[in-house]
């Protein structure tokens, strides 16, 4: 299964609107969305007729046993993370605590263990023969990346006979990131025309590299700053990387959205842009199949 990954380096330039193009114009049976920080793939994607939801833990965290605690405050000396709150019973901030256990090995009487920690949702949602493979993180949950990873292992687990997956990756350009880029065929950079974009364009192709990721780039509302739009092509073009297309600013993008439609399901320019770059998109994973 060839997998293509809409990334961008940074949040709010169009991975989502891309992608789901992309799994309309492919017809694609497998899909994922690997923001599993704030998810939004599904919201025009529609409706699905089934939905398996299974708990993600994270790492351990301590549980102080209020029974057996003495309040000798050693716990509270030790934790450098400010999880343990002193008082009659001593308590455990679960979502201050980093599972490093250290408190568990400096209580005199054993009055700490440590639990599994429930720290997201990973679901499968499924309609005809399309499968969609998503999850959701719990506010101020940590193991974004492996949760990450997760939603790409269900994907491959329930659709491997088939050929192409479309993948709304993670914004940024950390740990999250990195998890979506392993293993993925091509990796498709959408990149906004101002001066944070290019920047942190630059930073997640160095990310793909040195992953040995096959990377490919478009700018999207281009013409709301062509200075830096033609700024960015031409860094591509000294780089010699891909440069696949523009997509102009489309107001019909909300109109989509709002009625749970994909762009390119609307007459407008930006969905005849996308059209374009789908088929340079095809052209060149044909290319890096056969060479």
């Amino acid at each position: 299964m060839h997998q293509i990954l809409i990334l961008s380096g940074k949040g709010g330039t169009g991975k989502t609107t891309v992608a789901s193009a992309f799994i309309n114009l492919s017809e694609a049976k497998a899909y994922a969305d690997c923001d599993v920080d704030a998810p939004n793939l599904h919201l025009v994607m529609g409706a699905y007729e089934q939905e398996q939801k299974k708990d993600y833990f994270g790492l351990p965290k301590a549980v102080i046993d209020p029974d057996i605690c003495i309040s000798c405050n050693k716990c509270f000396e030790v934790c450098r993370f400010d999880a343990i709150k002193p008082g009659n019973p001593y308590k455990v901030l679960p979502i201050a605590c980093e599972g490093c256990n250290y408190c568990i090995h400096v209580c005199p009487v054993e009055a700490i263990h440590s639990e599994e920690a429930k720290v997201g949702d990973l679901k499968l949602l499924k309609r005809n023969d399309e499968v969609f493979s998503t999850a959701m993180l719990l506010m101020g949950s940590g193991t974004t990346g492996k949760l990450v990873s997760e939603v790409k292992n269900q994907l491959k687990e329930v659709s491997s006979d088939h050929e192409v997956a479309i993948l709304d990756g993670s914004p940024g350009i950390g740990c999250p990131v990195i998890a979506s880029l392993s293993g993925v065929s091509l990796a498709l950079m959408v990149a906004e025309p101002s001066v944070s974009g290019l920047a942190d364009l630059k930073r997640v192709l160095a990310s793909a590299r040195q992953l040995q990721v096959p990377v490919a780039v478009i700018v999207n509302k281009y013409d709301s700053n062509e200075r830096k739009s033609a700024e960015i092509e031409v860094y591509c073009y000294k780089e010699g990387i891909p440069f696949l297309g523009k997509i102009p600013y489309d107001k019909m993008a909300l109109e989509a959205i709002n009625t749970n439609r994909t762009l390119v399901e609307m007459n407008s320019k930006g969905a005849e842009a996308i059209k374009t770059i789908y088929e340079k998109t095809l052209r060149l994973m044909k290319e890096r199949i056969h060479t």
